[in-house]
């Protein structure tokens, strides 16, 4: 009798156990869709048309997100979020719903947990994100809608590494203007800015520390 109860809290315990274990998750994308997609800064604009899929988590959909992911980790990526909101006027009599371009998406492959990622000054109609490890370098805008600004931003910091003023962002900017993306290199880690207009501007990044690289140690290099 003694051994059965034993063997019975063995088998107890294991179910608890096994019950309080991670889940695996599965984390998938959808089918490719093309939608349209207007910036709402110019009256009557012409929409254009965005590709779209959906973030699947167990098979569910999550979020709705665009462009190709990016793998920080084999564990965490980031992608660009896509979502709908309501256009629709008090005076209309059905929602009139409008898909807009978001900021960005950390997830988690194990956890299968998904996140906002708090890009400082990420501008989701005119900044044009680069990442690279951990990094994302971008031209953002200020919050008066005008001054922009040569950004360098790394995940899980709330100040970016690098925040140098640009220039100023006129009122009839096509989207995605603030500048080009960003290229990065490595050994040594590099990332330069080329706005239109502007000279080339190239900077070292030395973990949370960002140097001015010169012409003559690009010429170097």
């Amino acid at each position: 009798m003694r051994a059965q109860n034993i063997w019975t809290g063995l088998a107890l315990l294991l179910t608890v156990a096994a019950a309080g274990a991670s889940k695996i998750h599965l984390i998938s994308f959808g089918k490719w869709n093309s939608v349209p997609w207007s910036s709402g800064s110019v009256a009557d604009e012409k929409p254009l048309l965005i590709k779209i899929r959906p973030l699947l988590v167990d098979g569910q959909i999550k979020e709705y997100v665009m462009g190709a992911p990016h793998d920080v980790t084999d564990r965490l990526f980031v992608v660009r979020r896509a979502f709908r909101v309501n256009d629709s006027l008090p005076a209309d009599a059905a929602p009139r719903w409008q898909w807009q371009r978001g900021g960005w998406l950390l997830v988690d492959r194990v956890t299968g947990h998904v996140s906002a990622v708090n890009l400082a000054e990420f501008d989701p109609l005119y900044s044009v994100a680069a990442w690279y490890r951990d990094y994302a370098a971008y031209c953002g805008v200020g919050e008066d809608g005008k001054k922009t600004y040569m950004v360098v931003a790394q995940l899980n910091r709330r100040k970016p590494i690098l925040k140098k003023a640009l220039g100023d962002l006129s009122d009839d900017a096509p989207a995605d203007s603030a500048c080009p993306s960003p290229v990065w290199e490595r050994n040594p880690v590099r990332v330069s800015f080329e706005p239109a207009g502007s000279s080339k501007q190239t900077f070292a990044i030395r973990g949370r520390v960002v140097d001015v690289v010169s012409e003559e140690e690009e010429g170097e290099k």
